[in-house]
C-alpha cells in the first residue's frame, strides 16, 4: 500500500486510494481542515438551515457536497485529491457523522423527513437548491473569485447540473446523480429550472454528468432523461461497472482525472 494513503501528496496519483483492490482499512488518521464554519441560508420553503463547512487547500473554490450517509474516510481522501490538484475545496457537512458512514437504511429513514431533501420530488427541487446558491455566492464573494467549481454525489448529485444556471457557478459535476428516486424518466427539476440550467451551461461551457453503466441506483431512465434535457451542455461519461461511488468508496481513477481536467479547464489552471 502506499505510503501515502489519503492521497496527500502527488506520488499517490500512481497509486490510487481507496479504490475497489487498495481501500484504506486502518485506524481513521487525523484530518483537520484549515478552518470550519457554520453557514445559514434560507431553504426554498422560507425556513432556514445552518451546516457546517470544512474548508481544505489552496487555489480556486471548489463546493464538494457529500455523499449521504455521513463523511467518511473515502470523501476526506477526495478532498484531498482535489487540494493536492490546486484546489481550495469547501465540504458540505450535510447529514450524519463526520469521519464515518452510517448504515444506509438510518439514512434512507432520517431523510424521509428531512426538510431540506426529498428523495421522491418529480419535475421540482428539493428546498436544499436555494441554500446552495446562496453558498455558491458566499464563497465567491469571500474569495475574491470570478466564480466557484460544484460537485454533487447521488442524493446532491443533481443540485449541482441546477446550479449551472447562477452567475456564481462556472463549473459543475454531478457524479451518480441518483435523483428523483425510482426515476423512469423523471428529473428533479422544473421544466424552468431545466431552461435557465441549459442557458448556463451555454454560456460558460458543458457540466459533466457521471455513472457505472449498470448502477441500480441511477436507472438508464433516469441518466438518458438527463442527456434529452441539456443535450449537447451536458458532457457524459459512463464507466463499466455495477458500483456506485465513482470518486468515493469505488474508486475509478479515469473518473477522478475527468472531474480534475474539467476544473482545471474551468479555471484555465495549467
Amino acid at each position: 500500500m502506499s505510503s501515502d494513503p489519503w492521497g496527500t501528496g502527488p506520488a499517490n496519483r500512481s497509486n490510487p486510494v481507496p479504490d475497489r483492490h487498495n481501500v484504506y482499512t486502518g485506524p481513521m488518521p487525523d484530518w483537520s481542515a484549515d478552518r470550519v464554519f457554520p453557514f445559514t441560508a434560507p431553504l426554498s420553503t422560507g425556513q432556514s438551515a445552518t451546516h457546517d463547512i470544512h474548508v481544505k487547500g489552496d487555489g480556486p473554490p471548489i463546493i464538494l457536497v457529500q455523499e449521504l450517509p455521513g463523511i467518511g474516510e473515502e470523501t476526506l481522501a477526495l478532498v484531498n485529491r482535489l487540494c493536492a490538484s490546486g484546489f481550495r475545496v469547501y465540504l458540505v457537512h450535510f447529514l450524519g457523522p463526520f469521519g464515518r458512514k452510517t448504515m444506509v437504511r438510518n439514512t434512507l429513514r432520517m431523510l424521509c423527513v428531512r426538510r431540506e431533501i426529498n428523495m421522491f420530488l418529480r419535475n421540482r427541487q428539493s428546498p436544499f437548491a436555494d441554500w446552495l446558491r446562496a453558498l455558491a455566492r458566499h464563497v465567491r464573494d469571500q474569495e475574491n473569485a470570478k466564480g466557484v467549481g460544484v460537485i454533487g454525489m447521488c442524493l446532491t448529485g443533481h443540485f449541482a447540473l441546477t446550479l449551472m444556471a447562477d452567475e456564481a457557478v462556472l463549473g459543475s459535476v454531478a457524479s451518480q446523480p441518483a435523483l428523483p428516486v425510482r426515476s423512469k424518466g423523471d428529473l428533479q427539476m422544473s421544466e424552468q429550472d431545466i431552461a435557465q440550467a441549459r442557458a448556463g451551461m451555454a454560456d460558460k461551457g458543458p457540466a459533466l454528468a457521471m455513472r457505472f453503466t449498470d448502477d441500480k441506483l441511477v436507472p438508464d431512465a433516469l441518466f438518458s432523461a438527463l442527456k434529452r434535457a441539456f443535450g449537447e451542455h451536458l458532457e457524459t461519461l459512463e464507466i463499466d461497472g455495477s458500483d456506485h461511488s465513482l470518486l468515493t468508496i469505488d474508486f475509478r481513477q479515469p473518473a477522478y482525472d475527468r472531474v480534475e481536467a474539467y476544473f482545471h479547464e474551468r479555471f484555465a489552471l495549467s
